[in-house]
């Protein structure tokens, strides 16, 4: 029996062994969340319209437009954005006129005329932000096979919100912003040496669990190193360096500063409504405690002379 038991605990120590082997190992498990010991930590930033109370600033908007503009649109789409949206209250709040120029300098195909032809023209506030690519094939044979995701809601479908978070004056986004921002800021050029290490400690788990185990070691290939991507293998080369942009209001383009900025103007096309819907609600919550307040007060009056 009690050789019995010896084995069934052999079994399955060595069974636990290899599976934490096999998820270690595997370049679909490093995921960003799963902090490995030295790797750094992502760093949560201090947002301006973050929390209730919290607002867009609309330079930090208009630098981030110039950072998309400049930088993500040579191979990310932002279809949902139409140009006169920079214009509209809660957003960059470009002028009207600049916004037309901003547009003119690019061109759309439209028609019919009144011949029937297609024709090119420059683009207008009305238009979209037009798409690096003419089609998915296009944007894949570009980039190596891999399509570049569309830029709209991005910092939406990257996090997901938490009351919480917003009600602590946070940015309301577990993920989201932080983690285009951390993603921007997390390439390095080799391996670091978490990596390595953990490679090491792993494969002696996998001696110790099997004295036939193949070692494995984390290979790059053709990607980029991240410390934030899942898996920390990325097939987009680092898109941002100091001094990427020129910012026109002289702003010193640093690459935290570029990240910060991009970031929010892309919370601000996925949530373009944020400070209305906040103002509403801030508004909606004020009328009801008032309202709870009074219908305490008529309450008491009603039951006042009444014994219970």
């Amino acid at each position: 029996m009690n050789n019995l038991k010896q084995n069934i605990t052999s079994i399955a120590r060595k069974t636990a062994i290899a599976l934490l082997v096999v998820s270690s190992v595997s370049g679909s498990a490093l995921a960003a969340g799963d902090h490995l010991e030295g790797a750094p930590e992502a760093k949560h930033v201090d947002w301006s319209w973050a929390g209730v109370f919290g607002t867009f600033d609309r330079a930090q908007l208009q630098r981030g437009y110039q950072v998309y503009k400049e930088v993500c649109a040579n191979c990310h789409a932002m279809d949902l954005v139409k140009f006169r949206n920079l214009s509209q209250s809660g957003g960059p709040e470009f002028s009207e006129a600049a916004v037309k120029v901003l547009a003119a300098e690019y061109e759309i195909e439209d028609g019919p005329d009144a011949e029937g032809e297609m024709f090119i023209r420059p683009r207008e506030p009305k238009d979209s932000m037009p798409a690096p690519f003419a089609n998915n094939n296009a944007a894949k044979a570009s980039n190596g096979g891999a399509l570049p995701p569309d830029l709209s809601l991005i910092a939406k479908a990257r996090g997901h919100y938490s009351f919480k978070d917003l009600f602590m004056g946070r940015d309301g986004l577990t993920g989201g912003t932080n983690y285009i921002y951390n993603l921007l800021t997390g390439y390095v050029d080799e391996v670091p040496e978490y990596i390595l290490e953990n490679d090491h400690h792993v494969n002696e788990m996998g001696k110790e669990a099997d004295p036939n185990f193949t070692e494995q070691h984390f290979e790059l290939g053709d990607s980029n190193f991240n410390h934030f991507y899942e898996g920390y293998k990325i097939a987009m080369a680092a898109p941002l360096f100091e001094d990427s942009v020129e910012y026109t209001d002289g702003t010193a383009a640093t690459l935290e500063q570029q990240a910060e900025d991009v970031a929010s103007f892309l919370i601000w096309a996925a949530e373009p409504k944020m400070e209305i819907r906040k103002s509403i609600g801030i508004k909606v919550l004020l009328y009801l405690i008032i309202l709870a307040g009074l219908m305490y007060a008529v309450k008491r009056r009603i039951w006042e002379n009444v014994r219970h």
